[in-house]
């Protein structure tokens, strides 16, 4: 298999044979990736992921090797769902969306012990309430099986920022769940 940051470059020369298969690699991850960063807002989460790789072809000659390529399309995502909250007409709000209880979870997230199905909604609920920067940190190293060092490098951020607010998200979340057992 040939990596992904080889991919990268030869799309960079001009080889846009190579596009399908970084749309196959990635095109499901990214969309379950913005998909909990929206709350479960599918139609937003298409139209960001679009977006993604739009912006991924106009700027592919920013991307600088040995850089992981991963980390570079992440970073673009992000940013995309940032710049969405950002805009002048959009107000973000810590309101959940029903479609987040339909978000698929990974048995080795968080804890084994609360991904059964009425758990898993508890902890899709406290995953929307948390600020959208822990909310990255989260999703990026549980759903995404990120290195800690490649959040930080899609997030443009120190590798301490990323354990602090890994640290402190989690902290939330157990919180957030505690309360909600009473």
């Amino acid at each position: 298999m040939i990596a992904d940051e080889v991919l990268a470059r030869r799309l960079q020369t001009g080889d846009r044979t190579v596009i399908d298969e970084i749309v196959r690699r990635y095109y499901d991850a990214l969309f379950g990736y913005l998909l909990r960063l929206t709350g479960g807002r599918r139609a937003l989460a298409d139209d960001l992921l679009q977006e993604t790789w739009i912006r991924m072809m106009r700027g592919i000659a920013q991307y600088q090797y040995p850089r992981p390529f991963k980390s570079w399309l992440y970073a673009i995502a992000t940013n995309q769902m940032r710049n969405h909250y950002a805009s002048a007409e959009m107000r973000h709000t810590d309101t959940v969306d029903d479609a987040i209880l339909e978000l698929p979870f990974d048995d080795h997230a968080i804890d084994s012990d609360l991904i059964a199905d009425e758990d898993a909604r508890q902890v899709a609920r406290a995953l929307a309430a948390l600020p959208d920067f822990q909310r990255e940190v989260i999703v990026l190293v549980y759903y995404s099986d990120f290195s800690l060092q490649d959040a930080a490098d899609s997030l443009a951020i120190p590798l301490g920022t990323v354990k602090s607010r890994l640290s402190n998200g989690i902290a939330r979340l157990r919180s957030m769940m505690k309360a909600t057992e009473l």
